[in-house]
């Protein structure tokens, strides 16, 4: 008995002396922030003065600061007293945000198409996105979108987007393609929440209108050649996320968990419900290698509609393919490619890619033996190069080429803004 007293004291003593022995904050600081208020970097972070000094705090702080679009780069010192007190300064180095953009790309008919736009992603120094685009993809679109993650905590924010799209669209159906002029216009309101470092939740959902009209191409007496429909969606996304940031270098893995119901007022656009899973795994390879997966799994309500929700496209999920060449109501894709750093200065990156894009769809109305058939697996490898600005965020030129190994494949180039993945 004697023995476990003894034992207990010593346990809770060797505990008070570690923790004694580790001093406590006296105060933090912001060291470097300009255009981002140093107040809400303080605020963002989770150390505070009084608290013992905790590098494992301190690598979570320096983590966070770096996912913000406003910084580049960030680390922290600590200067120590002799009575064992310290100071902490955050150091952070800022990318430039206000971001014009430009895609091109082709549409589904072949025809040049492009979107233009300008992002501000630190509005009021808060990291606050602004956003708007103008898009011609045959027809005329636009949109505009704010996402403010920290708008009435650390943790709780609020995003909100109007969209009106308008592209010329293929259905599918009999073996069959027929074009039509389609236009998505509505609103999306999102409550944003950080349950921990690496756990957050977006909750929220859309009223819009979907508006099919006919142009040209296979005609059927049970598939319409108008449609307007009211919609409404429920959308749950919620991100799992333990990525370590070196600038453009990543490392470490990501899931996304994107669900939602879409209801709808009319049988030839049903009710249905829809998911997919985003497992994203980055690791570095050396001093200038980055090598990154995306692996998609997702299945939708099996509705035999010639509408059906995932697409196989150039711009979404497999390089070279073309615009929108199928549809289906479930998706198994994976992307896998080796980003190399050839050139690195102050500033500029140049960044060589090999990749392989490969996926399969399910049929809509069809059955999970559709992932095994072979004339709906596609295979793409490919090549392209990166041209980086390291200060300004996101200012990534994509370009590569895909060629198809699979039957019936196409070869294509894909422009883009940002990496593919």
């Amino acid at each position: 008995m004697v023995r476990r007293i003894l034992l207990f004291f010593i346990i809770v003593l060797n505990g008070v002396f570690s923790q004694a022995q580790e001093g406590t904050v006296l105060d933090v600081q912001i060291q470097g922030a300009k255009r981002t208020k140093p107040s809400f970097l303080k605020n963002l972070v989770t150390l505070r003065s009084g608290m013992p000094l905790d590098s494992v705090v301190l690598e979570q702080d320096i983590a966070r600061l770096q996912r913000l679009p406003s910084i580049s780069h960030a680390y922290y010192q600590v200067f120590s007293s002799d009575t064992n007190e310290h100071n902490v300064f955050y150091n952070v180095e800022e990318n430039f945000t206000l971001i014009p953009f430009a895609n091109l790309f082709s549409s589904s008919n072949d025809a040049f198409a492009f979107r233009l736009g300008l992002q501000e992603f630190n509005l009021l120094g808060r990291n606050i996105t602004l956003g708007g685009f103008y898009q011609y993809d045959v027809f005329n679109s636009y949109g505009i979108a704010v996402r403010a993650p920290h708008l009435f905590s650390r943790t709780t924010g609020l995003s909100f987007s109007y969209n009106d799209f308008t592209t010329q669209e293929p259905v599918f159906f009999d073996g069959t393609t027929a074009d039509y002029r389609y236009n998505n216009s509505g609103f999306e309101v999102m409550g944003l929440h950080e349950f921990n470092f690496k756990n957050r939740i977006e909750l929220g959902g859309s009223l819009f209108t979907e508006d099919y009209r006919y142009l040209s191409g296979a005609t059927n007496d049970n598939v319409p050649r108008e449609l307007k429909v009211d919609k409404h969606l429920f959308k749950l996304i919620y991100n799992y996320e333990n990525i370590k940031y070196y600038f453009y270098f990543l490392d470490g893995f990501r899931s996304t968990l994107n669900f939602q119901y879409v209801g709808s007022s009319n049988p030839n656009l049903p009710e249905f419900l829809i998911g997919f899973n985003d497992f994203v795994y980055f690791k570095r390879v050396g001093d200038k290698g980055n090598w990154a997966n995306r692996l998609r799994l997702g299945l939708a309500s099996n509705v035999n509609t010639p509408f059906a929700p995932f697409t196989v496209d150039n711009n979404l999920n497999i390089r070279g393919v073309g615009n929108t060449i199928d549809r289906g109501t479930g998706a198994i894709v994976f992307n896998t490619e080796y980003r190399h750093t050839l050139i690195e200065e102050d500033w500029f990156v140049l960044q060589s890619n090999l990749f392989i894009d490969g996926g399969s769809w399910r049929n809509p109305g069809g059955s999970f033996d559709d992932f095994s058939d072979k004339s709906n697996i596609r295979i793409y490898p490919g090549v392209g190069l990166r041209v980086m600005h390291k200060r300004i965020f996101n200012a990534i030129l994509r370009i590569d080429y895909g060629y198809g190994i699979t039957k019936d494949a196409s070869r294509g180039i894909v422009f883009g803004i940002g990496q593919y993945f």
